[in-house]
This record gives C-alpha cells, structure tokens and sequence, in this order.
C-alpha cells in the first residue's frame, strides 16, 4: 500500500524556516500536515451549566450550550476546554463530586431551548479531573438539564432528562445510577412529551430528592411551553418512590409550565419554587412541600419562563434566596422582596454556590460564566471565553480580510483574519458592526468599510466605518415584535438573508417571505418577487403558550431562508424557504419556477444554496429538518437548473443534520459541508465524503466560507476558525499519488511589514504562519537518519536563492 505524507515548510520573511509534521493517523496522509486555527473573537457565548468544588476555592467548570466543557484553576483569570478529543457541543449539567472532586459528571443539550438549540449526546463522566473522559450511557436523551451526586458516594447519581424536544421519545425523566453511570434506572416518568427540567438534593438527607417537570415542545414554527404532567414531585426514599406535589395547597392553579426548585441547606424543610403559571410566581414551603405561600408574584422573575427559571437557596441563611432571570435576582426575606446584582452580562441560566461560604459562587448567562467571591459585588471577566455562537460568516475585500457575522446574546462583529501586529489576534483586531446578534451581515464588494448587517424583526442598518455614520434601511420599518407571522405584512425570518449582488455592488437583496431588491443600497426596496414559501397560515399562529407567549421573529415560518444569486449571468437568483420550497428565476424576478427536489422530504429548513463554480445550471443546496426531529443529512445537487437533483450525503453520518455546503472556486468538485458535528469534504461532487476534522472540536457547523483558498467555519459555540491553504486538496489527484515526490504548486504569498505589540493579549485567535507555505507528498517513510533538501529559485533561473536541509519530524 503506497504510503503519501504531507509535511508544511514555512520560509518566513526574515529568511528563517520551520518543518513541521502533524501526526494524525486517522486522517488521509496528505491532510496530516493541515490544521484548523482559532481565529476567536474571545467573548464568551451562553452558558447553562456551571460547578465548583467546596475544599477548592480555585477550580470551577462551566458548560457551553455549543462549546463543550471548560475548566479554571485560578478563579476564572483563564480557562482551558477539558472535553475536546471526547466529545464537544451542547452541555445541559455539570455536576462535581463533594465525596472525591476528580470524580466530575457531564449531560449533554442544554436547557435553554432557544431557537437554535442544539442537542446532546447523553451523559459523559471524568474520574481524574476532566483529564479523560468516558460515555456513560442515556445516549437518546439529547437533553440532560441537572445532574445531583450523592455527597457521600459518588457513584450514586441522578440526572434529570429532558428528552428530545422536537418530538416524543421515551428516553426522559428522573434516572440514577448506583454505579458511576455504569447502568441506569428510570425511576420516575411522567410522559413521552414530559421531561425533567430541574432536580434538588436535601443537603441534610441525600434520600430526600425534588423533581420539576415540564411538557415542552418545539416545531420550526413554534414553542410550547406547559401543559398536563408539568409540576412538582418529591421522593424521600432515594427515588424508589415518588409523591407529587403539584395539587398541594398553596400550588397555582394550572395549567402549570416550566418550574425550579431548590432547598434550603439550613433548614431542609423550608423548600422554594418558582412556577410558570397565570397565578405563577416564586412560592415557599416551610414544611417539606405539603403547603405552600406564594411570595412574589413580579413579572420580571418569571418573563419568559421557558429561558430562565431558575431558583437557589442560600446554604447559609432560610431567608437568602436567587432567582435567575433577564437580571440576577437577590432576595433576603424568603422571597418576598428581591433586588438585583449586576453581573457582566445578562439573561443569567445557572448559579453554584460554595456550601461553606456563601460569598463565593459561579454564575453563567448568555455571555458565559463569571466568578464571584464577594457575592456579586465582583466578577471575574468573560473575555478569556471562546465560545461564541455565529449564526453565519462572510468576508470583505479588505487585505487581511475579515470575517463577519452575528454574536447570538450579543452583537456583530467584523474581525481581522489575521493581525499585522503581533503574532495573535486580539481584541484590538475586532470590532462591532451593523445588524445585531441573530442577523446575515454583509460588506460592500468595492469598500469593506461599508456594512449591511440585520436582526430580528426585518432590522436592517447599513454602517460606514470610515466616517461612523450608521443609516436606517429597513425595507418595511415595522416592530413586529409580540404578533404572529400570519398577522404581518411581511414575515421576516430572526435570521434573514442579506446579500449583495455578484454583478453590481450597488444592488442589495433581502429576504422575508417574498425577495426586495434595491438597487440604490438600501434608499429604495422594490418587490421582485411573490411568496416563494407554502404560505401554511395554520403554521403562523402566536408562538409561545398556553401559559405565556413568545413572539420574536424566531419562530416566524413561511419565510425564504436562503439566497444565492449566480455568477455565471445577471438576472439568475435562487432562493430557498423555511418550509422547503426551492425557487429559481431565470429573468430578475419577473417570473418564478418551483424546482424543489421530489426527494426532499417535507417542511425541511433549506438551510444554504450554493452556486456551482462552473456549470450555469449548477446548484447546491443544505437542508435541514431537526426541528421537526429528524437529524439525518439532506445536501444534493442539480446540472440542469433545478429540473433534477441527486442526494448527495454517502459517507456523513446519519445524524449529523447538514447546514451548510460550499464549492472551492478553483477546483471543480471539491466540496465542503458542515454538519452539527463538523466539517466533511468531497473531491468528487459529494458523492462520496470524508472527515475534514483535523483538529477542529466537535462543535455546531452553522456556515461556510471560502477566502483566498482559506476555508471559513462559523460555529455554534466556538467562534470562527480558518483552515489556511487549500492547495493540497486543491491539487490532488491520481497522477500526484504515483510519484515518488511532488511539491505542490504553493497559493500566492504577501511580504507584510513586520511589527510586534508590547501588549500582546493573553486571549487571541491565532494568526497563520508567515510566509510562504510548500506542500510536499512523499511516497513512503523516509529512514530515520534521512534528510530532506528543498531549494527555491527565481522564476528567471540561476542558483537557487533558498535551501534547507531537515531531518523530517
């Protein structure tokens, strides 16, 4: 068998050089000498899950809701991914051992179940710290929301599943384990559409155990939030059996929805609620959960309760008791009155506090997770996280160029793909631009400081960084927010496409349920087009209920979701809808044909359309239909403008659901897709596909992009990253695998001026190698004391100008 390796050679500007060899035997030996790197920004995302350690005042984790598992070992001054190699993604709980703290539980899928929620893949355990880990079982439960380990023996634990939430499964409720996750028992089930949501520990009897319960159910065009089988439910045998607590007196009136609870550690039978219900509120038992008194009843502890809703009790005193919400809530009189502590960042999820020293605590919210010893009164900061959730990317014309899209929970940003000064990319190499956290944003083609970003509700802005004049551009200026989409003129998308024309930089396109063309950069919006979506109004209802509702664009469906305009003719746009209809003009707008695949089953999300870099007629298209519980990959493609297409998906797991597929320009045939899990690549038109993981986590796949032969990953949970230098997959091809040698022809090469930074960031992206990079293959293992000799030359010939001499790592 012909052995190929790949091995990367750097000829720096200063006439320095480096070889260097990436070993990666699961990989195909000309990508081993390919690495992904990290281009940041460094600001936290979402965090739901957070832990500490009683007897370590130092160590924390937290639990990003795309990122993984993160870990501080010097009170949140930097934190460092302990998950990645194992397993990556959706974190819902993470629960530390009292009795043995290397002994460390992890449940996949959060509980925020935003619109762009992401499941798990069950629970993980840690027996030295987060160093390894090993998967413990409930593998289907997709969403675990609380972890609880007996404080005496940590093989002993409960997790609370939520199940999935696109769709029935059996896979839900209270399990435990006798065995450190070895096997597991349901001890408590309620329904197949039921899940549980939170899970409390007596502190003083391990056997006394609360469950909350909550029907929760997701579709691409809505959330529901409670119903029968939500509530309250206690066990004061371990979990044998259980009592509910629900139609107790003092209990709200139902239907009831998402609840927490928590119990006090200095007085167990003094227990706090927090209900969403019409009469819901923050509700005290003082006798184990027989009665109950409603507290507090302030809408700003219970808005929006599917997101939040949560409750801690002080360990140190009955009458201190937390509520997360928008704002993180204090009370000191039993929940009857709160005031707020500011934290770095809002919308806050999960809260730990050191059972023997209540002062000190972790928190998390939608900006990441934060360290406190002072109660609040101090933070530790959120920008040593990388963990950041991009919806998409796109590039400018800039040199370097820069990457940009929106922050979910937090804003746009544009941000350099590589610094000039220094060897990192910093803070100063970022900054926010126009549109907000959910929206497409997109640069000028002829000048990349002129920026049109959206957001939710139809936003549009257009930003001049040059001169910091920002404009209003929205295309019908209307606040949508809290109506239903089949009640709105237009139904823009929470993340509607945005894109600048191919052909004239002047003309910009957005999307709602029917394309708006302007051909003026936003002053003007004419129709081109009518509703190229089913246009179901029986799928346009308010979304949220029965309890409370929740309109903000995210569910609004019956909107086109992807744009892609040809650049092989002028007038020739596709669009693609959230419902799953394909659309094609051939003349501008004036008319439209419907070339949806037949085998595209229905409601799927079209996700991406990707024009083929060579063939007219040629097209790409990602699909999705998560949302309605199916994770199975849908990416095809068609030659003949939509009149055929063939599923294109052999080699990609059958549930990583697909998001993205990108053309490189240069090399017919090479395609790149993004998948909940990671990136795939084809060298034969999708027909077949193989991992192009590399050293890239296991994270969400949301976008692609290709630049300068650099290949783009917006990810869900953490940040941009960049595979520098497509030339080897590029230029592969059979002729090269026989030889003995082949250099591979190099990508063009810039002379920057060198610089450096006094400052240097300790939280940056990294910047590429610089210089000029050489691919080379070899037919097989060279010996042990073999040396390998490159020489460059002017193209005009003469001696060679360059040579090295290395003994190959």
């Amino acid at each position: 068998m012909r052995i190929s390796r790949v091995f990367v050679l750097v000829l720096l500007a200063t006439g320095a050089t480096a070889l260097a060899e990436v070993d990666r035997d699961s990989f195909p030996d000309n990508l081993r000498a390919m690495e992904w790197r990290e281009v940041g920004p460094y600001r936290g995302g979402r965090s739901a899950a957070v832990a500490g350690i009683p007897a370590d005042r130092e160590t924390y984790y937290f639990g990003s809701t795309g990122g993984g598992v993160w870990k501080t070992q010097n009170g949140g001054q930097s934190w460092g991914n302990v998950s990645d190699g194992y397993f990556g993604g959706s974190i819902g709980a993470v629960a530390v051992s009292e009795w043995d703290p290397n002994v460390v539980y992890v449940g996949g899928g959060e509980k925020t179940v935003r619109g762009n929620v992401s499941p798990g893949d069950g629970m993980w355990k840690s027996t030295d710290a987060g160093d390894t880990w090993a998967r413990i079982g409930l593998e289907d439960s997709q969403h675990i929301s609380r972890i609880r380990i007996h404080p005496k023996d940590p093989d002993i634990v409960y997790a609370a599943v939520m199940g999935h939430l696109f769709g029935a499964n059996e896979e839900r409720g209270v399990y435990r384990s006798k065995d450190g996750g070895a096997s597991w028992q349901r001890v408590l089930f309620v329904g197949d559409e039921v899940g549980a949501v939170d899970l409390a520990m007596d502190p003083s009897n391990a056997r006394i155990l609360y469950a909350s319960f909550w029907r929760v159910l997701r579709t691409p065009f809505g959330l529901e939030s409670g119903g029968e089988g939500s509530g309250l439910w206690k066990s004061v045998d371990g979990g044998d059996s259980w009592i509910e607590l629900t139609g107790n007196e003092g209990m709200p009136a139902g239907p009831i929805g998402i609840s927490g609870i928590a119990v006090s550690p200095s007085n167990n039978k003094n227990v706090y609620a927090i209900i969403e219900a019409e009469n819901g509120g923050v509700f005290r038992s003082a006798d184990g959960g027989k009665t109950w008194n409603r507290t507090n009843e302030e809408r700003n502890l219970r808005q929006r309760a599917w997101y939040y809703s949560r409750i801690y009790a002080d360990p140190a005193d009955e009458e201190s008791v937390y509520v997360l919400n928008v704002r993180f809530h204090h009370s000191k009189d039993g929940g009857k009155t709160f005031s707020e502590i500011d934290t770095p960042h809002g919308d806050n999820h999960d809260l730990w506090i050191d059972p023997g020293d209540s002062l000190r605590m972790i928190q998390s919210n939608d900006g990441g997770a934060n360290v406190s010893y002072d109660r609040g009164a101090t933070w530790s900061a959120q920008d040593n996280q990388p963990t950041a959730q991009f919806y998409r990317v796109s590039t400018d014309n800039d040199f370097p160029y820069r990457l940009l899209g929106g922050q979910q929970d937090n804003s746009s940003v544009r941000i350099r793909s590589r610094s000039a000064l220094g060897s990192s990319i910093g803070v100063r190499d970022w900054e926010p631009t126009a549109g907000g956290e959910s929206g497409h944003i997109v640069a000028k083609p002829d000048n990349p400081d002129i920026v049109i970003g959206g957001s939710y509700g139809g936003y549009l802005r257009m930003v001049d960084h040059s001169s910091g004049r920002v404009r209003a551009i929205d295309v019908w200026p209307d606040n949508p927010m809290g109506w239903g989409a089949a009640e709105l003129k237009n139904r823009f998308q929470w993340n509607f496409p945005i894109a600048f024309s191919v052909h004239d930089a002047n003309v910009l396109y957005a999307a709602a349920n029917v394309l708006f063309r302007s051909l003026d950069m936003g002053q003007t919006w004419e129709q081109i087009s009518p509703d190229l979506t089913r246009d179901d109004k029986s799928r346009m209802g308010a979304s949220g209920g029965p309890i409370t509702k929740d309109n903000t664009s995210v569910e609004y469906y019956g909107t086109i979701f992807a744009l892609a305009e040809s650049h092989h003719e002028t007038d020739v746009i596709w669009a693609g809808s959230d419902d799953g209809r394909v659309h094609l003009t051939r003349n501008g707008g004036t008319t439209w044909n419907d070339v949806t695949p037949s085998g595209l089953p229905e409601w799927a999300q079209i996700n991406s359309i990707e024009i083929h870099p060579f063939e007219p007629g040629g097209a790409y298209l990602a699909a999705t239909r998560y949302k309605s519980d199916d994770f199975r990959p849908y990416l095809y493609r068609t030659s003949d403008w939509g009149i055929t297409w063939k599923k294109i998906t052999s080699g990609i797991p059958k549930d990583e659901f697909t998001r993205a597929l990108r053309t490189a320009p240069d090399r017919e045939g090479l395609l790149f897709a993004g998948t909940e899990r990671g990136i795939y690549y084809s060298s034969d038109d999708g027909d077949n596909w193989k991992t192009l993981q590399l050293n890239l986590p296991v994270v969400p796949i949301t976008d692609l992009a290709i630049k300068e032969q650099d290949l783009i990953a917006a990810t869900q949970g953490r940040g941009y990253w960049i595979l520098d230098d497509l030339s080897v997959l590029e230029q592969t091809s059979a002729a090269i695998e026989d030889r003995a040698a082949h250099l591979y022809t190099p990508r063009p090469t810039y002379r920057l001026t060198a610089g450096s930074r006094n400052d240097e960031p300790q939280n940056a992206g990294m910047n590429p190698h610089v210089g000029v990079v050489f691919h080379y293959a070899l037919a097989s293992e060279p010996a042990e004391d073999a040396e390998i000799s490159l020489q460059v030359f002017e193209a005009r010939g003469g001696d060679p100008i360059w040579t090295w001499t290395r003994k190959p790592r």
